[in-house]
């Protein structure tokens, strides 16, 4: 299902910073479509950095450092409160 007009087809790094409102509004925001997008950059994710002959922690890492700035960003707003109180 290639699509005909190559405005679709371009890649991120070949659109022109003009081009770039409308080029977003050529996505499609279905469901089923966010749901590929984040399908294919699991495998992208999986094939790159889990799927390989001689793998290390970088994909490990990754995911974990994720995780890690994840929950630091949710529950920022108690450590900050945490942070500001004086225990004397």
């Amino acid at each position: 299902m290639a699509s005909s007009d190559p405005a679709k087809e371009k890649q991120l790094m070949d659109v022109q910073p003009g081009e770039l409102p409308s080029w977003i509004l050529m996505w499609d925001f279905t469901p089923k479509s966010i749901a590929g997008a984040f399908q294919r950059g699991y495998y992208r994710y999986y094939n790159k950095y889990v799927n390989v002959k001689k793998g290390g922690i970088a994909g490990i890492s990754m995911v974990l450092a994720a995780y890690v700035l994840f929950n630091y960003c949710r529950c920022y707003k108690e450590l900050k409160h945490a942070r500001l109180r004086k225990y004397h």
